[in-house]
């Protein structure tokens, strides 16, 4: 097993890393607030959350409470992650746009006896805290911010306590250091086709996946990584904020993604490295071209997915795409890194140290190399794998079918073991005997000069047989000169002829979860209530040829 050197599974604590990282580190800036400036040396990272741990505890919290974390990204967040975890309570990072019965559901789900929220975001826990009783303490940070909260009264039913009685806490911790095997976080899926599930992370996990990113994607302690995607969500905690602390590097740490601070962001915190999600590769390639597209320090990016323009992506910016495929739900399956074959850019690189990766049909038997199939894994590595679902055992089995775990996504393995990303197996659509990924159609019609972002799915039409449709949103400006049958044209220009949308819609907005992540199936259902609704290339005579 290729680990970095000096934890194996009985040493893989958050507390025994973070002592480690001071004894090595200790004056070396750890974390930039691009927000203020201000910023946290690796001492005082492993002391503050050492208080926080022990502040926890001596405020009376139960042993091995669940501690939900209600915030935007803020150092302060950070620290409410891994303080507890130190102590042995049990982190629950919560999407900072939960509101009403969602948020109750996740502390009442994750069985939440505290809660670390900012000033902020207090009001929307004290109007559903009766449906939380078990909640009975709460720690209120608050982080320097553009604008400020009003004043609330101390509630008769649960203790108010400063986030800075925490942080100024005795740091000691009583007791017993947790175990590499105890529970150290729940995290809770996107929930895009039901109830979000909390995961299951051990000490061991969560630092392995800060040593696997470290590893497979090339950290070093001369790296600095900017984050702004939200720290309670996999990519910017277990995979920046972890795989930096890991090799010893830096992140600079935004609020939230903003297409104007980007690239003053990255040049002020001389950033080298930086995670992008769709959305945000689409922002950025959209930007006019200017003569500083490359006057910056970042080496390298990890795209997920990887667009179909990443060579000009790579070639217009200066730095080296790389990708991988891991779920939060089990573990880092596949990684594609600098030193990777540049003619598979594209993939999601090869299976990692440890891991097993098979690409089956329905009855979990292996296809053919090229073929598309379900992406399973298994992780062999002890304790290298999320536990499962908290409180859903039928869910946890379900998805470790035959001792492998199903991801739910679509793939091919190429005759060289890389692995090339299809979509979700609920989003691939079957026309006429053809199968066809969404995702493939949406990178294509992402391309259109006047399209902002696209979601592609299958309706049943009139034969009762699924056909392409596509909802769009605009650029702003764009509406003027928008066609449909630009559109087509365009498809036509660049996909096969089965794959051209036969249905188009144009939204202000796409429903979308938490996270950000399109829901489909509520556009669906709002096309097939209403197909006429939607622009129909037969019904307008548009003709699609082969």
């Amino acid at each position: 097993m290729n680990r970095l050197p000096g934890y194996h599974a009985p040493s893989a604590t958050i507390d025994r890393v973070l002592r480690d990282r001071n004894a090595q580190w200790g004056k070396k800036i750890f974390l930039t607030w691009l927000q203020t400036g201000s910023t946290l040396s690796y001492r005082q990272l492993d002391e503050l959350t050492l208080r926080v741990g022990a502040g926890i505890t001596a405020a009376g919290v139960s042993a091995r409470g669940h501690i939900g974390v209600f915030m935007n990204n803020c150092p302060e967040q950070l620290l409410g992650i891994l303080g507890p975890a130190r102590a042995g309570f049990v982190s629950v990072p919560l999407n900072a746009a939960a509101r009403g019965q969602l948020l109750a559901y996740f502390l009442d789900h994750a069985d939440c006896v505290a809660l670390i929220v900012e000033e902020e975001l207090l009001p929307h826990f004290l109007e559903i805290r009766e449906q939380v009783p078990r909640v009975r303490h709460v720690f209120v940070a608050r982080p320097d911010r553009e604008r400020k909260a009003e004043s609330t009264p101390q509630p008769a039913d649960i203790t108010l306590h400063e986030f800075t009685s925490l942080t100024t806490a005795p740091a000691a911790l009583s007791g017993e250091s947790p175990d590499f095997k105890d529970l150290a976080m729940l995290m809770f899926t996107s929930g895009t086709t039901g109830p979000s599930k909390a995961i299951m992370y051990t000490h061991a996990q969560f630092v392995y996946w800060g040593m696997d990113v470290a590893h497979h994607h090339e950290y070093t302690s001369d790296d600095v990584a900017y984050v702004f995607l939200p720290l309670f969500h996999g990519n910017a905690l277990l995979g920046s904020t972890m795989g930096s602390l890991m090799s010893g590097a830096a992140i600079a740490l935004a609020p939230r993604f903003s297409v104007n601070r980007f690239w003053t962001h990255i040049r002020s915190s001389g950033a080298t490295v930086f995670n992008g999600v769709g959305a945000v590769t689409n922002f950025l390639w959209k930007l006019p071209p200017s003569p500083t597209d490359r006057d910056h320090a970042v080496r390298r990016c990890h795209l997920a997915p990887v667009p179909s323009f990443a060579h000009e992506f790579e070639a217009r910016f200066g730095m080296t795409v790389m990708s991988a495929f891991g779920l939060t739900d089990y573990c880092l399956g596949a990684a594609y890194n600098t030193t990777s074959p540049r003619g598979k850019l594209g993939s999601c690189g090869q299976a990692r140290a440890g891991v097993e990766i098979r690409i089956v049909d329905e009855d979990d038997f292996d296809v053919s190399p090229d073929t598309p199939g379900e992406i399973v894994l298994r992780n062999n590595n002890p304790w290298g794998a999320s536990l499962g679902y908290y409180k859903q055992a039928e869910a946890t089995a379900a998805s470790r079918r035959n001792m492998w775990f199903h991801t739910g996504d679509r793939g091919r393995m190429d005759e060289d073991g890389y692995l090339w990303y299809t979509d979700r197996i609920k989003d691939a659509i079957r026309r006429r005997g053809e199968n066809i990924s969404a995702f493939e159609v949406e990178e294509v019609i992402r391309t259109h000069p006047a399209v902002d972002d696209v979601a592609v799915y299958p309706v049943c039409a009139e034969t009762s047989e699924d056909e392409v449709a596509a909802t769009i949103t605009l650029r702003p400006g764009a509406a003027e000169s928008f066609s449909y049958e630009s559109l087509l044209i365009h498809c036509s220009r660049n996909l096969a002829y089965f794959m051209v949308p036969r249905y188009v819609q144009v939204t202000q907005k796409m429903p979308a979860t938490l996270s950000q992540k399109i829901e489909k199936y509520k556009l669906r259902r709002e096309a097939e209530a209403d197909l006429s609704a939607l622009w129909d290339r037969e019904r307008s005579g548009v003709q699609v040829t082969r």
